[in-house]
């Protein structure tokens, strides 16, 4: 039976073929070159050794193939609820489309989710009467003692993702979409393009271990090429990229296919040949000299902020940064953390799915690690990761954020309908493609006013959240406003499963949970000490 297909072909042809002795008609010969062709396929699938499916089912093996190639498509429009997709639902996809196009902001009928299941969560509402709420959208001053020129940062802005793994078409859209709204745009690590300056949105050049768009031939850091792009105007911060939630310990690899001369020239690369990222720096070895590079660059770069991102993985180690600030007695002037959750970048299945400290675990652990060597009021924080929505941003405001990034949250304001083909080319909204023919779909003007549209509403939704808890500025959420199911029957306040530690409590005997990790930590090495 797994050959009647192929047989039946085979009938058909040599039937095709007597025909035109019999009744000639002109469509015969297409009806032949049809068979004949799919009669082939089948002799190719029988004979050859790659694919076993095929060899034992020619033909009809190829449907297995077909289903796989629809198969996201038919599971997130007929399958899944508006609830249960991933790593986005329906529901969250739909209202960044929505505040991006200003078509709608509320819901009819109450919550789709199960308020009875383990992990929801809420904000408590206030019956008391909030302070004076400013008219502005809130900002957070980013800058310390050594900073002279500190920067104005939003709540909420655009997160690292580089020219190279996004288009031309969505930085620019991105950038001028920053510039609409007044929020920064985070470079991603690969240079500062052509496309970043074209319409003057506040810019986060993120430096990572490839040096892009800051090193020599060798790729090894060059401050001279730093300081002629970190001291433009445009250019608002400096963030040294240690590692990303979706490839935390992990290089990155442009491929050569890729690499056009207008990214060879961002990045200071040869083009079309592979583009590639070490998994570390090489401008420092040791948690003292990173602190330094840090003020190496804020010095260079003329008193700008400079700060570093990660994805915690040890303990010691984030430990070992805040040591070495307390002993040098210099440091950054903000840290983002980014969650293990993943994000825009391709990465090895194992690497988003097991590497790295999810983002609230992150975050939590690196204000406590700060408030504990005293720290926390001279450096900001801030969280990046699956954060697209108001209530979002208060959930991680309250538990020690300064401000918040989100990247896949202003792909879905461009277009992006989570296809699951950024690492292709072949993305289908021109979004995370360099193929100009799929960029044409996307149109600059009319996707910038959309992302400066969800950036509004979404800080909107923020302000109002914080008016209901009975607080008037971010900087007033505390852990105690929200609270998790844990059972049908337990139910606790974040303060209580996220003990915060009292400032400066690290600095002499830590508490029992956290000396084996302070321990273990040194200024002087990034390794466990023992």
């Amino acid at each position: 039976m797994r050959y009647v297909p192929l047989l039946l072909i085979v009938v058909l042809l040599a039937a095709s073929a007597v025909l035109p002795f019999i009744a000639y008609r002109p469509s015969h010969h297409w009806s032949i070159v049809v068979l004949l062709l799919i009669a082939t396929i089948g002799i190719w699938d029988f004979l050859q050794r790659r694919h076993t499916l095929l060899r034992n089912y020619p033909l009809i093996g190829h449907f297995r193939w077909l289903a796989e190639a629809i198969r996201p498509q038919v599971r997130q429009y007929f399958v899944e609820s508006d609830t249960d997709g991933r790593p986005f639902d329906r529901n969250e996809r739909s209202v960044v489309y929505q505040r991006a196009k200003k078509t709608a902001g509320v819901v009819p009928f109450g919550t789709e989710l199960d308020v009875t299941a383990e992990d929801y969560e809420w904000i408590g509402a206030s019956l008391a009467t909030p302070g004076d709420v400013s008219p502005s959208p809130p900002r957070v001053m980013v800058g310390g003692p050594k900073c002279s020129q500190p920067y104005s940062c939003s709540v909420f802005n655009i997160s690292a993702m580089s020219f190279g793994a996004i288009g031309q078409a969505a930085i620019r859209a991105l950038n001028k979409g920053a510039a609409m709204g007044d929020f920064a745009h985070d470079t991603g690590e690969g240079g500062i393009s052509d496309y970043h300056q074209e319409f003057g949105g506040d810019l986060i050049w993120e430096i990572g271990t490839g040096y892009f768009g800051c090193r020599d031939r060798k790729g090894r850091f060059d401050p001279k090429r730093f300081a002629a792009q970190a001291t433009l105007p445009q250019v608002k911060m400096i963030e040294i990229k240690l590692s990303q939630g979706a490839k935390p310990g992990h290089g990155g690899v442009l491929p050569a296919a890729k690499v056009t001369s207008e990214i060879a020239r961002a990045r200071g690369v040869d083009e079309h040949l592979d583009c590639l990222s070490p998994d570390h720096h090489s401008a420092f070895t040791t948690p003292r000299e990173m602190i330094h590079f840090v003020s190496e660059l804020r010095e260079l770069s003329g008193g700008k902020p400079a700060g570093i991102k990660l994805c915690i993985g040890h303990r010691w180690e984030f430990l070992a940064i805040c040591k070495a600030i307390v002993a040098e007695g210099v440091g950054p002037d903000f840290v983002v953390i980014d969650g293990a959750e993943g994000g825009t970048a391709a990465a090895p299945m194992e690497f988003p799915d097991h590497v790295g400290m999810p983002l609230r675990e992150g975050l939590v652990f690196a204000h406590n690690a700060l408030l504990g060597y005293d720290l926390r009021d001279q450096i900001r924080l801030a969280a990046s990761g699956k954060i697209i929505t108001g209530f979002r941003l208060a959930a991680n405001l309250a538990l020690g954020a300064d401000w918040c990034n989100s990247a896949r949250g202003f792909m879905f304001a461009l277009g992006c309908v989570q296809s699951l083909k950024c690492h292709t080319n072949r993305c289908p909204t021109g979004i995370t493609t360099q193929s100009r023919a799929r960029q044409r779909g996307l149109h600059v003007e009319e996707k910038s006013h959309r992302v400066a549209n969800f950036h509004r509403e979404t800080v909107a939704a923020l302000v109002q959240i914080l008016r209901a808890a009975g607080v008037s500025s971010p900087a007033e959420l505390q852990p105690h406003h929200l609270s998790r199911r844990l059972s049908a029957t337990n139910i606790q306040r974040l303060d209580e499963l996220y003990p915060s530690l009292s400032q400066g409590s690290l600095l002499g005997n830590p508490p029992p949970h956290w000396a084996a990790d302070c321990r273990e930590a040194s200024a002087d090495s990034f390794l466990r000490s023992l």
